[in-house]
């Protein structure tokens, strides 16, 4: 065993031991002398060893009182103490979005008791002395659900301490008698697992003995997070004030950051959208999600044909000498900005056009609280454009905190009217599509169907801080990716088809057009490469051009960096999936994707026509002979307007040497004989006893991407009846308890969206 630290004197000692009988014949002087030469070399050699303790030790750098709260800096009650906070608030978030309402509960709390919260992410900081936290504190849990029921990356850990039976806590029992806890669950009730990880939060605190403040709140996402959080949260807060002993009234609106504008500031030093401190100095570093890569696009064209009333963008992004490499089924994030006629409009509103590229600095008056959502100094105009989703419909919460700047007592009370009465928010505002700035020239009066400027727009005085706090970040939007890195290595391909749609109109709101951020910004710079002009399009009752056309967007970047010459760029990062094909060929394959929801298909036979090519190449024309068959169900509405790919579908099938088999839905263009329209869950069940046979007998694979509200649940309900029938049984027990299995197994995987 080697001993570190420790310095050992052996017999190979580094200088030659000199014999006694060979002193004797010496001088009494020349054995001194040699006797010291020996001893100053020794002393040499061993000067670090001998002479250690008479060095300064290096002192051991020790944060600052209330930079980490102790030596701990993963302890969360040791920084509660330190911070004099009462609650603890952990989220659970894939996409920011839980982290969001955490940070609201935590400010809600100091607004109405006076109380300061500690929000953590539960990776960053230790479970086990939770079992600790005092009487006089309650503990939050803001949990999304991922995936199939699972917990959120940053949630695992947190996840498996309440329920393995074998986790302890710091007293070294497995309870927590007595912890007052509050719920707030995030999911999607379009998928089977609701807002299990939610439920599973609470059902384990209770049985270690916590004590739930209130009902558990539980967000949808397919209707409307914010209604459900608002209608939850009043009572969650009485029940609150109750157990915890306080009173509302106890805290005060107060800021979460202080915007100052600088006089004098470099210019090159000034944020103007660009995403991270290396974009901004152009130095290299890994391209991710905190620092995305300017991807060029090399390619770009419309999948849809001319007859179609809709766009199909297909893009190709550059990644060659940019690290970024990738796998089939991953997913692309895409940075767009805020169009145009958003931007100037909310800056007309907040009296800040002529101020609009005034250099700002931002500072968080609560760090543990609020941080700075996005880089600074920056300026007015770039965080509207760049920073915040000032694209998304107007929350109802906010209105009543801006009514107090109202420019007049008309707007104020519509404002309020908003802000309190639920239907009229929802008539008026939710199915509008009202953005804010459409929602604060509403009720200014200003006529939202021409371009606004300062001349028609009314101002209002809302402190800018205001706007930091109440607006989310703008987050990238995510894309399956259509391509296999064995085909394309350095080329990431998105199909996307274009978001368009009508408000519903009402008394208020005018008939109008809406769309989507992510996907028109990348519509914008397919006409770009393409030196295309945008179509305009019809609207009802109006004839103005800012009214008709498609949104335009400032493609070209901070700086100019997104052009160069005739090339655009997109910055992106890479999401890993684990949406994979198996790595057994001879496993069958059966995916099932309509629409866009063929993106990461084209990817997975794309990677099987690149292993066929190498399997043939080293091992003869037989090579696939013992392959499992590949099946694709694929629906869209009319063969000769929205195929997709529909000229390389044949080529895949050639190369794969029968192995690939694709079934086409035309929802528009083939009917059932009682003229009912056909999609792809009436092709699986035609195909029924191949499936059951691929997946009972071949253990094979299933693959769901698309729509996840209808056409999902559908193709489940599909496959339950298929393998129910086969197992002799019946969809609700045997068939259901199959998918159960595949599902747990990794056999039957979803990539769905609502």
């Amino acid at each position: 065993m080697t001993v570190s630290n420790r310095t050992t004197f052996s017999s190979a000692f580094p200088f030659a031991l000199i014999s006694t009988s060979a002193m004797t014949s010496a001088s009494s002087s020349d054995v001194l002398i040699l006797a010291l030469g020996v001893g100053l070399a020794a002393v040499y050699l061993f000067r670090d060893q001998l002479f250690a303790a008479s060095k300064p030790k290096t002192a051991p750098i020790v944060a600052a009182k209330g930079q980490n709260g102790s030596g701990n800096p993963r302890d969360f009650i040791a920084k509660m103490k330190e911070g004099k906070k009462r609650l603890v608030i952990f989220y659970g978030s894939q996409t920011g979005t839980a982290e969001e309402y955490a940070i609201r509960l935590a400010k809600e709390a100091k607004s109405k008791f006076g109380l300061a919260s500690l929000v953590c992410d539960p990776e960053e900081y230790d479970f086990e002395n939770l079992d600790e936290l005092p009487e006089d504190c309650a503990a939050f849990f803001v949990m999304a659900t991922y995936g199939e029921g699972e917990p959120t990356d940053n949630a695992v850990q947190l996840m498996q301490n309440l329920q393995d039976e074998s986790f302890e806590f710091s007293g070294g029992e497995r309870k927590l008698e007595g912890l007052k806890y509050v719920v707030f669950g995030l999911g999607n009730k379009t998928y089977e697992h609701y807002n299990s990880i939610g439920r599973a939060v609470d059902a384990e605190l209770t049985k270690l003995g916590a004590i739930r403040i209130g009902e558990r709140g539980e967000g949808d996402d397919d209707k409307s997070m914010e209604e459900d959080y608002l209608e939850w949260k009043d009572g969650m807060w009485d029940a609150f004030a109750a157990a915890m002993n306080v009173e509302e009234g106890q805290g005060g609106d107060s800021a979460d950051f202080a915007v100052s504008e600088l006089d004098i500031h470099p210019p090159e030093k000034v944020y103007l959208g660009e995403l991270s401190a290396r974009a901004l100095t152009k130095t290299k570093g890994i391209h991710d999600a905190k620092n995305p890569y300017p991807a060029p696009i090399s390619h770009s064209r419309e999948l849809f044909e001319p007859t179609a009333d809709r766009n199909c963008a297909h893009i190709e992004l550059d990644t060659e000498g940019s690290g970024i490499t990738y796998q089939h089924g991953d997913h692309v994030g895409v940075w767009p900005s805020n169009p145009d006629v958003e931007v100037d409009r909310l800056l007309c509103a907040l009296n800040l056009y002529d101020k609009k590229d005034t250099v700002i600095n931002i500072e968080s008056l609560d760090p543990a609280l609020a941080k700075v959502p996005f880089p600074v100094p920056t300026t007015y105009a770039t965080v509207l454009r760049h920073y915040i989703d000032i694209s998304a419909v107007a929350g109802r919460q906010i209105l009543g905190t801006l009514s107090k700047f109202a420019p007049t007592p008309e707007a104020e009370a519509f404002l309020k009217n908003m802000n309190t009465n639920k239907e009229e928010y929802h008539k008026v505002i939710a199915e509008g599509c009202l953005r804010l700035g459409e929602v604060l020239q509403l009720a200014a009066g200003d006529d939202l169907n021409i371009y606004p400027t300062k001349e028609n727009t009314t101002g209002w005085p809302i402190p800018f801080d205001i706007i930091v706090s109440s607006i989310p970040r703008l987050q990238p939007r995510y894309y399956s990716i259509s391509s296999s890195p064995k085909i394309h290595p350095n080329s990431i391909h998105v199909t996307v088809v274009v978001l368009k749609y009508q408000n519903i109109p009402n008394h208020h709101v005018d008939a109008k057009w809406v769309y989507g951020v992510g996907s028109n910004f990348l519509l914008n710079l397919k006409y770009a490469v393409n030196n295309e002009t945008p179509p305009l399009i019809a609207s009802e009752g109006s004839s103005d051009p800012s009214h008709v056309s498609v949104p335009t967007y400032q493609i070209e970047g901070p700086r100019g960096a997104y052009k160069q010459d005739t090339v655009y760029k997109s910055p992106i990062h890479v999401r890993r999936s684990t949406f994979r094909l198996p790595t057994n060929p001879k496993s069958p394959v059966i995916m099932i994707g309509p629409g866009t929801g063929v993106a990461p298909f084209r990817g997975f036979v794309q990677e099987r026509v690149a292993l066929a090519r190498r399997s043939i190449e080293k091992n003869g024309p037989d090579a696939l002979a013992d392959w499992g068959r590949i099946s694709l169900f694929y629906g869209c509405r009319k063969s000769t307007e929205d195929f997709l790919y529909k000229e390389e579908w044949p080529q895949y099938v050639e190369e794969l040497r029968g192995k690939f088999v694709m079934h086409v839905a035309f929802s528009r263009e083939n009917y059932k004989p009682d003229g009912s329209k056909i999609y792809v869950q009436d092709l699986i069940w035609e195909d029924r006893e191949h499936i059951a046979d691929a997946i009972l007998n071949g253990k094979g694979y299933v693959y769901i991407c698309g729509e996840a509200k209808n056409m999902s649940k559908q193709v489940e309900d599909v496959l339950a009846r298929i393998l129910g029938e086969a197992k002799g049984g019946s969809a609700a027990v045997e068939g259901a308890a199959e998918l159960k299995l595949l599902k747990e197994r990794s056999r039957l995987m979803l990539d769905v969206w609502s």
